[in-house]
């Protein structure tokens, strides 16, 4: 049986992408001044300096900031101005204040769902940020743990788990990405909710998981998350 159920934090259950995605148009805006959008592959070439610092710098918008100064100064041949650099810098300020804005129905459906299991937060991203976040969505109360982390893979999913004497089969995970909330776990053994959000960021598109797997149900809402719980208990059970 279904023992424990993990929510994801970002898109999940307050918005967060659309926040990085106006940042990128705004990054964008900028490096435009020396070149050319088109021809430059800006926000390809931003992606990929994201991917090759996340082992530095992690997930999250202090990570993307350092990632925007390093692209723009690469892009333009090092001639960004010091008051272009300033304003990336300040681009990365704002995502880092932005507010805490739950996703329609979430907060019902977490309720719903911690009346039958115990439930865990498992966000990854920067430290500060994500306990901030933590603190101003007021669901924190409902969870049993919370766990930050700064990555989302079977190694940090398997410790999670041990600690609660609990095998793969006996949990399930809700999130917006396959690639982080999901798959790890099902290649585990455990189970999955996936909860697509409107836009997702390039990085967390990528997974192997095979769209017709039984272990995973897709909503469409925050208000079918309970029904789907039950649908995988079920299943478990079985």
């Amino acid at each position: 049986m279904l023992q424990l159920i993990g929510f994801d934090g970002d898109d999940t259950l307050w918005h967060s992408e659309g926040y990085y995605r106006q940042a990128n148009e705004e990054f964008a805006a900028i490096v435009g001044r020396y070149v050319d959008l088109a021809d430059s592959h800006v926000h390809d070439s931003m992606l990929a300096t994201e991917r090759r610092n996340l082992q530095l710098f992690g997930y999250g918008a202090k990570g993307m900031t350092l990632s925007m100064v390093e692209t723009a100064i690469a892009i333009t041949g090092g001639r960004v101005s010091t008051d272009d650099i300033h304003r990336l810098v300040n681009i990365g300020k704002a995502v880092l204040q932005h507010p805490v804005e739950l996703l329609p129905g979430i907060r019902t459906a977490v309720e719903a769902v911690a009346a039958q299991h115990e439930v865990v937060l498992i966000t990854k991203g920067d430290l500060f940020h994500q306990e901030k976040k933590v603190a101003q969505c007021g669901l924190a109360g409902l969870f049993r743990r919370i766990e930050i982390v700064s990555e989302k893979n079977a190694d940090t999913y398997r410790r999670v788990l041990a600690e609660f004497g609990l095998q793969p089969a006996q949990f399930a995970m809700v999130g917006n990405s396959l690639r982080s909330d999901i798959e790890p776990v099902v290649r585990l053994g455990g189970w999955g909710v996936h909860l697509p959000y409107h836009v997702t960021w390039a990085h967390e598109q990528e997974h192997g998981l095979d769209q017709d797997d039984r272990h995973v149900v897709t909503v469409d809402a925050a208000a079918a998350i309970p029904a789907a719980i039950a649908q995988l208990a079920g299943r478990a059970a079985g």
